[in-house]
């Protein structure tokens, strides 16, 4: 509800500015039918938001209203003419959607192979074994969270390293809490400098505004916003005694090393296609899902094991990725009735910048963005961004890219970390015990925005 609340806030001044819309959109957001899509968009993500209490799927609302946002798009275009307009903006949603979801199919395939041959299962075994104390824990945890996460996605890097600090606090609230809001953050800012890291950073090295290398140049404005609250929570750890865990021995499965050496095959396959050839990187993941499939065919022939490739893509998330088709859709069909330039030309050029000596405007509302993804998920928030497609110089688009990355640090329920960890260790890492540290955390936020304008300074001219 707040999320959805502060998000029609945001909105609200879109028909103040209505005269500022360029001739790229529909320049519809006062007509009947345009407001009616608003209010559907916010109704499906009050939904959405409230998933955890009438238990509906988030999919399924968001997909609904991207189907009405669409049929009232399509009638504004039949009135005004304009209908060539719809077409050509909603085969521009579909095609970001379909490279984004081939993508996301062949990494959580991988994932899926990964965890199946014991990989995830042998990793939290030999950290067990480490036998170490409370505060050994917290700090192992989570550097693995930062530098596991840009490889791995942020949501099964915590839930991994989650269930670590569970075997290990047991009924030490104050330690799981403290590990878990720890993993949360360190996972979000790991995931925020690699596009392979978080969808945001997906989207926005496949829209071709930052090259991937230069990606990188966010590892210490990154880590940065990970060892300030870690740090400062250290000091609030309970003591902790040696932890003996009696775990039976966990093998690898065969082929184990090889899906490893395959998935980084697939990740360089992908780059290589985008910086060599021009091609969309998902093709690059799809080549790589070839070679999955062919060390499935060659474990059946050799080793006579049951290996099947069909049955890991059957185990994805779809709910996940149906919502990101409704919520992604539905962001494109307000776009094309022009909410969204008129929100960017509201955020990127009439909003004064409130500290002119420290930042300008376009500076201060890349920050106020990430911190609205604390409470509006990221990925609509990024996908906004995107297809405002404000005049940014490289370092802007650095610069959103990290804050809308680590913002949703800021609440627990400002990312699929966040909420994926609350369900698993429920009852120890809470709402409330993570915004008791969201000030700590808040530090870090800007201690990172400021690391970024200081090193990569070369990037915003």
């Amino acid at each position: 509800m707040i999320r959805s609340l502060y998000l029609f806030i945001l909105m609200l001044p879109c028909a103040l500015y209505a005269n500022e819309v360029s001739t790229t959109v529909m320049q519809a957001i006062l007509s009947p039918y345009a407001l009616i899509a608003l209010a559907v968009f916010i109704i499906a993500y009050i939904l959405v938001m409230l998933e955890d209490v009438i238990h509906l799927a988030k999919s399924k609302p968001v997909i609904l209203a991207a189907g009405i946002i669409w049929v009232l798009t399509a009638i504004i275009g039949k009135i005004n003419g304009q209908s060539e307009i719809v077409e050509q903006s909603l085969n521009k949603g579909l095609l970001e959607y379909g490279e984004l979801l081939l993508f996301l199919l062949v990494a959580m395939t991988y994932i899926h192979v990964l965890e199946e041959r014991n990989v995830f299962e042998k990793l939290k075994a030999l950290l067990l074994k480490m036998g170490l104390r409370f505060r050994g824990v917290f700090w192992l945890t989570g550097l693995l969270a930062f530098f596991i996460s840009p490889f791995a996605d942020n949501l099964t890097t915590a839930l991994i390293l989650s269930a670590v600090v569970l075997s290990v606090g047991k009924r030490q609230t104050k330690f799981v809490c403290l590990s878990c809001i720890n993993i949360v953050v360190a996972a979000n800012a790991g995931g925020a400098f690699s596009p392979f890291g978080d969808i945001t950073t997906l989207m926005v090295w496949q829209d071709g505004v930052v090259p991937f290398t230069h990606f990188f140049a966010l590892f210490i404005p990154a880590l940065v916003s990970f060892l300030i609250p870690a740090t400062i929570m250290s000091f609030f750890l309970p003591k902790g005694e040696d932890h003996n865990h009696e775990l039976l021995e966990i093998k690898l499965k065969s082929g184990a090393i090889i899906v490893i050496v395959m998935f980084v095959l697939t990740v360089i396959t992908a780059v290589l296609f985008q910086n060599l050839l021009d091609l969309p990187p998902a093709l690059g993941m799809m080549t790589g899902l070839g070679y999955l499939m062919f060390l499935g065919f060659f474990l059946k022939k050799k080793a006579r094991e049951h290996f099947d490739v069909f049955q890991k893509i059957q185990m994805i998330e779809w709910d996940t990725l149906l919502f990101f088709f409704g919520i992604l859709l539905a962001v494109q069909g307000l776009a094309t009735l022009g909410y969204l330039e008129v929100l960017s030309n509201f955020l990127y050029h009439d909003v004064p910048s409130a500290m002119p000596q420290v930042f300008d405007h376009i500076t201060q509302a890349n920050i106020l963005i990430g911190l609205l993804s604390a409470i509006v998920d990221n990925i609509p928030v990024m996908f906004g961004v995107l297809t405002m497609h404000p005049p940014l110089t490289e370092g802007q688009w650095l610069l959103v890219t990290l804050t809308t990355g680590i913002g949703g640090s800021l609440l627990s329920i400002g990312s699929a970390a966040g909420v994926a960890v609350m369900g698993k260790a429920h009852g120890q890492y809470t709402f409330l015990g993570h915004l008791k540290w969201s000030l700590v955390i808040l530090l870090g936020y800007f201690a990172s925005i400021a690391t970024h304008l200081l090193l990569n300074h070369a990037f915003f001219s």
